[in-house]
């Protein structure tokens, strides 16, 4: 009974075999068929979707032709170009240099520039005329009786004018050797005595008129006192000389004025020249510094004074911090 089952046991694996080469064949036609219908279905929509199988055939190309670009970025302004003569400009012109560096506050420099020198303008005009007031009140008053040319005196002329009654006679005894004014409450007595005192042992001896200290003293008098021409009197005007006080003195205010602005006019342009120069080294060097201290800020402002803003102070600061070690 064994040696049947041995028998079938052995000739199962040869059936299986021989029918191996009919089995494959047919599969193969089958996959084959299967292929060549697919390929003519894509040839058949690739005929009428005007040639989309190679697109089918490379997604990846497709996906990078179709990823968003992102949109350009502005560049950045562009730094202003500082050129090396701002600093010089401002100096000239304050504002200038601003303007050439496309400061917004060059306009701050140029206006307070106009105000000032518009200021300084105001108080010279007010100067002079109030300085032709007091000529012509004391050519007017003062020094008509004594008629003459009357010319115009020298400042401090006018300014004696102010502080004595009367200038006295430059020669006592007309004709011969100068006789001095001895009236020491006059301006010409007042410079006798002076003389006097300066140059004589004793100012109440008079020494020889031909010795050394008679002669200095002289000498000192004639350089020093008004002559005729120059004379002057206010006797019998005192109402008028106090106008001409108050007059001189307006005046001398509205000089000092136009000094001030004068001067603040210098510090305006040392201002505008000195934030020129910052502005042009942080842009061309990243700083500006002396000494290990760094300069961070200008500053420049009109401080008008109370109750009269034509009567302030343009003031400038400057701003300095320790550069950091490295």
């Amino acid at each position: 009974m064994l040696l049947p089952l041995l028998s079938i046991l052995v000739a199962a694996p040869r059936v299986l075999l021989a029918q191996v080469p009919q089995v494959a064949p047919v599969a193969l036609q089958r996959l084959a068929g299967a292929g060549s219908q697919r390929v003519a279905h894509q040839s058949l929509a690739g005929s009428s979707n005007g040639g989309e199988i190679a697109s089918h055939r490379e997604p990846s190309a497709v996906v990078a032709d179709i990823q968003p670009t992102r949109p350009a970025q502005p560049a950045p302004p562009a730094t202003p170009v500082a050129p090396w003569w701002a600093p010089f400009a401002s100096a000239a012109i304050p504002g200038a240099g601003q303007f050439t560096l496309k400061q917004q506050r060059s306009v701050a420099y140029l206006v307070a520039e106009t105000f000032l020198v518009l200021q300084y303008l105001a108080a010279r005009r007010d100067g002079n005329s109030e300085r032709n007031a007091y000529r012509a009140l004391a050519a007017d008053v003062a020094r008509k009786p004594f008629g003459g040319a009357r010319p115009v005196g020298s400042w401090d002329y006018y300014e004696n004018l102010e502080k004595f009654l009367e200038s006295g006679a430059f020669d006592r005894v007309p004709g011969g050797a100068v006789d001095p004014e001895t009236d020491p409450s006059t301006y010409n007595g007042a410079r006798w005595l002076l003389a006097r005192e300066t140059f004589w042992r004793n100012p109440a001896v008079a020494p020889a008129v031909g010795s050394s200290e008679y002669q200095r003293a002289l000498a000192f008098y004639q350089r020093s006192a008004v002559t005729d021409e120059y004379r002057w009197s206010w006797f019998d005007a005192t109402l008028e000389q106090d106008v001409y006080v108050q007059t001189i003195r307006s005046a001398n205010r509205s000089y000092q004025r136009a000094v001030n602005m004068l001067g603040v006019v210098a510090v305006n342009h040392l201002a505008s020249l000195i934030d020129a120069y910052v502005s042009v080294r942080i842009r061309r060097f990243g700083g500006a510094g002396v000494g290990g201290f760094a300069l961070t800020h200008v500053e420049t402002g009109y401080q008008p004074a109370p109750g009269d803003p034509q009567r302030g102070q343009w003031q400038a600061a400057l701003r300095f911090a320790p550069t950091p070690r490295r």
